[in-house]
């Protein structure tokens, strides 16, 4: 397994002599062949900025500077949960890597792999199943349809200009579409990929949107979208705030669409801080819940999520809620090799899912520097198991608990919605 890396105009190579090695938070560490699966379709490489790559001498075991070139990392698709980091130290201890998730890619066996684990079914993912002309032509089609409808305006350049997935479902008429609802939020997450403060130093990757919806235009998105079984429509997306800050319209809004229509799933992605509006939300008719999480320790999260005007026990006491009155819920799991594997954070996020029933843990890499990370969140405790065997001991302790990427339907509902078809 061999050392990749970059030289100053952003071509590939492998070393000849060096083995590549990772780390697992701020630790360098050997690379498993079973921590390592090729490397994704889809999944793209690219060099880090002001970062120095390592490998390992294979005669001394010494780690060895590559200097004059960078580290390269792999970008790996939904589903894929990365197991380590790229092996580096930064050149520049000010600079700060793009908000995306490095994984460690190695050169074996006359190819390119990565540490990853695939966590779900990627099908309905696959950006080979959305054709870009058939979408652009899909989105003109549906805008002509609702040419006053600015939340299908705006949807129309996520999946045009950022080709997000997930909008252009939306246009495609299937799968998981989007309701961007919110340009508030009520925490100020140190890696926002929508909102940055202007000194932060790190350029947010999309563009927040910038108006309130009215409540005739969430009805029209959902019962657009809403017209099969396994039709999902989503409020909370990674173009807006948080979505239960507009509960004010999102209530009246789904309450007339389930007066229309029981066909498909309402779904939230939230940070569930605002439990009076979660449970406003949940008894107007919500069918999915995924609670985004970084941690279930106090310290931890509230140094990332920074919380305006709610804790961590309010985001238990939504999820507690959610769960009593039938909604499927699950975890949008930030996971960060080096700090998902520590006792500790284990130990406590085991205790969250019990209390709450969650009943799916969406696994997401997060976007993020390491090392501005790393600097603002608590130390270390306990022992740190490595990505590989974490995921293991979540699957011993939680046997009822789903453990893959991305929102799924219970079978039994998807089984009853289909014969009520």
């Amino acid at each position: 397994m061999y050392l990749v890396y970059a030289d100053e105009k952003g071509n590939v190579y492998d070393h000849p002599g060096l083995l590549s090695v990772a780390r697992n938070g701020d630790i360098l560490t050997e690379i498993l062949e079973e921590e390592l699966i090729p490397l994704p379709e889809g999944a793209t490489l690219v060099s880090l900025p002001d970062t120095v790559p390592i490998g390992m001498d294979p005669k001394t075991g010494e780690m060895v500077k590559l200097d004059g070139c960078t580290a390269v990392g792999a970008l790996v698709p939904q589903g894929i949960t990365r197991l380590l980091l790229p092996g580096y130290v930064k050149s520049n201890k000010d600079s700060k890597l793009p908000l995306f998730g490095y994984s460690a890619v190695v050169w074996k066996d006359g190819s390119f792999w990565v540490a990853g684990r695939s966590s779900d079914d990627i099908y309905k993912w696959d950006p080979l199943n959305f054709p870009m002309d058939e979408l652009r032509q899909r989105v003109e089609k549906t805008l002509e349809q609702f040419p006053q409808n600015r939340i299908l305006n705006h949807l129309s350049h996520c999946a045009l200009e950022y080709e997000c997935l997930t909008a252009s479902n939306n246009f495609f008429h299937r799968w998981e579409g989007s309701l961007p609802v919110s340009y508030t939020c009520n925490a100020g997450c140190y890696g926002c990929i929508s909102e940055q403060p202007e000194d932060s130093g790190f350029p947010s990757p999309q563009t927040r949107m910038n108006f309130k919806p009215t409540e005739e235009e969430l009805v029209e998105v959902m019962l657009h979208h809403l017209q099969t079984p396994e039709s999902i429509i989503s409020f909370g997306q990674g173009c807006e705030g948080e979505p239960s800050t507009m509960a004010s319209i999102i209530v009246p809004a789904m309450r007339r669409v389930r007066e229309q229509t029981d066909m498909g799933y309402i779904n939230i992605n939230t940070n569930a801080g605002l439990t009076d509006h979660i449970k406003g939300i949940v008894d107007a008719g919500l069918d999915l819940m995924r609670v985004s999480i970084i941690s279930a320790i106090d310290e931890h999260y509230n140094a990332y999520y920074r919380p305006r005007n709610y804790t961590l026990e309010n985001v238990a006491r939504s999820a507690e809620y959610a769960a009593s009155k039938g909604v499927y819920t699950s975890i949008n799991y930030l996971c960060f090799p080096g700090v998902f594997d520590r006792e500790e954070e284990m130990e406590a996020m085991i205790n969250f899912i019990r209390r709450t029933g969650i009943k799916l843990i969406q696994m997401r890499n997060l976007n993020i520097d390491p090392e501005s990370y790393l600097a603002m969140i608590p130390k270390a405790q306990g022992e740190v198991f490595g990505m590989k065997q974490a995921i293991e001991i979540y699957q011993e302790e939680l046997p009822d608990v789903v453990i893959g990427s991305f929102t799924h339907i219970p079978p039994e509902q998807l089984r009853r919605r289909k014969n009520m078809a």
